[in-house]
């Protein structure tokens, strides 16, 4: 739980985070949660504790006034999230990713710009950099989603290296599953899972995107909501972006990214907006061993985050600071 005063001072009464405002009833969506505000600073947004890829995005996202206002954006996005790929120690993303029960690490991915584009890939193998794959399906194809051998074929014709994303320590902890293959999502493993990063610049516009290794020892072919526009992410330059992360099939039966960006265009604060999409979803399900976190950014730099279960934590970058919070939860 984050204390008001301490969250103030870290980031002045000017950003605005519905959050921090309790709901009235456990469980209930508050209808009293925005903080009026002028935010005009540069933020990054992400899910678990990934304040050092906020960080790298932030330096993009600040970067040279000349760039194009997408293609600044889109650096950000991808180059915060190419830093969590690469990392073997982030068991749930890239290069040392979990695999699937046939021993096979396969990634998803997608992004979304300020202009409404996106691209994704799904089931891929052997390409650490699923975001920046995602990318080129959107740049350089007349299509929004590739899959599985098409993917990886693109991926070796656009120049990406292939490589062996299975790590000794994943390899041994597949090993050691295999003792009893018992398939079984846990919540909050490890605290994290899925890497959804958003971003918005000094004047307003909004980009995002999201990459992961799914879940772990998941059967072959299993494709959960991350490269799933509306699902995983989604974003809208003229409302706001949002991104989720947990159980990918609770989140693909909602299309929650696609709700809370609706929510907001309908008048909801993004906390707001994060609540009532998870509320959906928990009486929609049966989520006593399932967990989905939602994080959410507004044009005018209103932020929401909101769980089913304790636990869900992310990332909240500014020019002047950054944090590891916790967000509410319904349960």
């Amino acid at each position: 739980m984050i204390n008001r005063r301490k969250f103030t001072t870290l980031f002045g009464t000017s950003l605005i985070t519905g959050y921090l405002n309790k709901c009235s009833a456990k469980g209930a969506p508050s209808a009293d949660n925005v903080i009026a505000s002028n935010y005009n600073e540069s933020l990054v947004i992400s899910t678990w504790n990934n304040q050092r890829a906020n960080a790298i995005a932030l330096k993009v996202l600040n970067g040279p006034v000349g760039d194009k206002t997408s293609t600044r954006l889109l650096d950000a996005v991808e180059q915060g999230i190419n830093s969590v790929e690469s990392d073997p120690a982030d068991r749930s993303v890239g290069l040392g990713g979990w695999p699937d029960r046939d021993g096979h690490v396969t990634l998803d991915a997608c992004i979304m710009d300020d202009e409404g584009s996106a691209g994704s890939v799904s089931f891929l193998e052997g390409y650490r950099h699923a975001i920046s794959i995602a990318r080129k399906v959107m740049e350089e194809t007349p299509h929004v989603i590739l899959s599985g051998l098409g993917a990886a074929q693109f991926a070796e014709y656009q120049g990406f290296e292939k490589e062996d994303l299975l790590t000794e320590d994943s390899r041994k902890a597949y090993v050691e599953w295999l003792k009893e293959g018992i398939y079984q999502p846990k919540i909050n493993i490890e605290r994290h899972d899925t890497i959804g990063l958003l971003v918005r610049d000094s004047e307003g516009s909004l980009a995002g995107g999201c990459s992961t290794s799914g879940l772990a020892y998941k059967m072959r072919g299993r494709v959960g909501d991350s490269p799933i526009i509306g699902a995983g992410l989604y974003v809208d330059n003229e409302v706001g972006s949002a991104v989720a992360t947990g159980l990918g099939e609770l989140v693909l039966k909602q299309l929650s990214s696609f709700l809370v960006v609706e929510l907001m265009r309908q008048g909801h604060p993004p906390q707001n907006a994060c609540e009532i999409a998870i509320k959906r979803i928990v009486e929609k399900n049966d989520v006593q061993d399932a967990q989905v976190g939602l994080i959410a950014i507004s044009k005018a730099g209103e932020t929401g985050a909101y769980s089913i279960h304790p636990g869900f934590v992310f990332a909240l970058t500014t020019d002047e600071n950054s944090s590891k919070l916790e967000a509410e939860s319904y349960l």
